[in-house]
């Protein structure tokens, strides 16, 4: 019999979606399921974009350029322009959502065996990405206690040695929502020039911030940092365009998108109808993203508010994005996550989470989870109530 490759064994399954086979018979049993493990969000697609495709006079759906069509990337510049980051369309790579980006970005810096450093809990497709590139994640792991704040940089000095290609961080952080300071920033750019490596910034979320005394600070405004700096950026959640799959690839480093754009040329280019949906979306007033962040900012609130009346656990208050690290008095969150589908449900409700095992590399964070709260205010009340009741039964089973 042919044999499956090594490194297609190696992949790992998605922990946002390998529990959707016990969700489906839950259903299959009359339950309803509150949904938390994924961050797909309910907030409707801004209309111009819908209007955008059904309006569209396209006689024949051509290939676009491999970057994207010209226009959205003169918009998609004009966007970080508006928030401090001085960019043009040469430096922008229109791709298959924020995944395709990364995957071109390991397969320009790295070779097979090089290493990125990541601090954990990381986004779990960075390690899908980094296994279909051959590379080695390196981990280095942030704690609950400290709200997954930056690590030492002597921590990340252990860790560097000469097969360091890059170091990738996700700010805001999923799934841990912290965001990182200007301070915090600079200290990561800093270490990136010291030993020559390049630093990545997964910003796809970097609209989602809530409180007065925190902000957003990109890696391509800091100066002097143009040749380390790779920006990984979607307007999945931004727009609530998840299915279009539009992201982009930003750098000033034309050795990269050089590079970057063999990959592009390969697959040929990125969908049509999603890139003038995009194109349209990035028209919204900028009231559009106040508006948002505000039902984000409420639902936060309604969950920690809901998850403060459960005894004996830990939560992380996230600055951003729109997840929460939840840490249970438990030994296994995955056994946890499989009984809510299977074995209980309260009115014939359940809830279904993420196991945060898979967002690290290090077998830690066995009994954490992750929740991400895109319900509306009234789900995310109940659904907190349906985990408090669900975590007392398992407890007392």
């Amino acid at each position: 019999m042919p044999k499956i490759s090594i490194k297609g064994k190696k992949m790992p399954l998605s922990p946002i979606r390998k529990l959707v086979p016990f969700a489906e018979k839950a259903i299959e049993r009359g339950k309803k399921i509150f949904y938390l493990n994924i961050g797909q969000p309910d907030i409707k697609t801004p209309q111009v974009a819908l209007d955008a495709v059904s309006n569209h006079n396209l006689t024949t759906i051509e290939y676009s350029h491999s970057a994207g069509n010209e226009s959205l990337r003169i918009k998609m510049a004009e966007y970080y322009r508006k928030r401090n980051v001085n960019v043009n369309k040469k430096n922008i790579l229109i791709t298959t959502g924020g995944s395709e980006a990364l995957i071109f970005t390991m397969g320009s810096i790295t070779d097979p065996g090089d290493e990125i450093i990541i601090p954990e809990p990381f986004y779990a497709n960075y390690y899908s990405f980094s296994t279909q590139s051959t590379v080695t994640v390196v981990p280095i792991i942030t704690m609950i206690d400290d709200d997954f704040a930056l690590p030492s940089i002597a921590e990340f000095e252990k860790h560097i040695t000469k097969k360091t290609k890059a170091i990738l961080v996700c700010n805001p952080g999923n799934p841990t929502g912290y965001v990182y300071s200007k301070e915090e920033i600079r200290q990561l750019a800093n270490l990136a020039k010291k030993y020559d490596i390049f630093l990545i910034s997964d910003e796809v979320y970097r609209e989602f911030i809530y409180g007065e005394n925190t902000e957003h600070y990109s890696i391509l405004q800091e100066e002097g940092l143009e040749e380390h700096a790779i920006v990984i950026d979607s307007v999945s959640k931004r727009y609530s365009m998840c299915g279009a799959r539009i992201g982009c690839l930003v750098s000033k480093n034309k050795r990269v998108m050089k590079t970057a754009m063999k990959y592009a040329q390969a697959r040929l280019s990125p969908p049509t109808f999603a890139q003038i949906a995009t194109e349209a979306a990035l028209g919204v007033d900028e009231s559009y993203y106040a508006e948002v962040v505000a039902k984000y900012k409420l639902r936060r609130d309604t969950l920690i508010d809901g998850l403060k009346l459960i005894p004996n656990i830990k939560v992380s208050v996230p600055k951003g994005a729109f997840y929460c690290m939840v840490e249970l008095p438990i030994d296994n969150a995955e056994h946890f996550a499989k009984w809510m589908l299977e074995s209980f449900s309260d009115n014939n409700e359940t809830v279904m989470v993420a196991p945060a095992e898979g967002f690290y590399s290090s077998y830690a964070g066995l009994n954490q989870i992750r929740i991400a709260y895109v319900l509306n205010k009234k789900d995310l009340k109940r659904a907190t109530e349906v985990l408090k009741l669900g975590l007392d039964a398992y407890l007392n089973r």
